[in-house]
């Protein structure tokens, strides 16, 4: 299965949407965390990730998203996962990370 990014940013929210399919897993999680960390730095805003059509993801992918995360807060930002299917928002919860990062949907 692929990955896909998508992304824009919002000017008059001051946000970037940024959009996931297919697998989040090691072997595409360097290139989720080039695509955000360039965001942070051209353009510091929260973030909202998408996760409508991302069907998996693994601890790798986990772990890029809480590094953005510590980045976005270390830096006054935040970042909310939206609309993420059961089987993903399960790693959520049972990691706890439902409980530190915004999850809407």
């Amino acid at each position: 299965m692929s990955f896909g990014i998508n992304s824009a940013y919002e000017n008059d929210q001051q946000v970037w949407n940024v959009g996931l399919s297919g697998e989040l897993d090691l072997s595409c999680s360097e290139e989720l965390k080039m695509e955000l960390n360039n965001n942070i730095e051209s353009n510091l805003s929260d973030i909202n990730i998408d996760m409508s059509k991302l069907k998996y993801i693994d601890s790798t992918g986990v772990g890029v998203i809480v590094g953005i995360m510590k980045n976005l807060r270390s830096k006054g930002k935040d970042i909310k996962i939206l609309n993420a299917r059961d089987n993903v928002k399960k790693i959520f919860n049972i990691t706890g990370l439902d409980q530190i990062i915004k999850m809407e949907g």
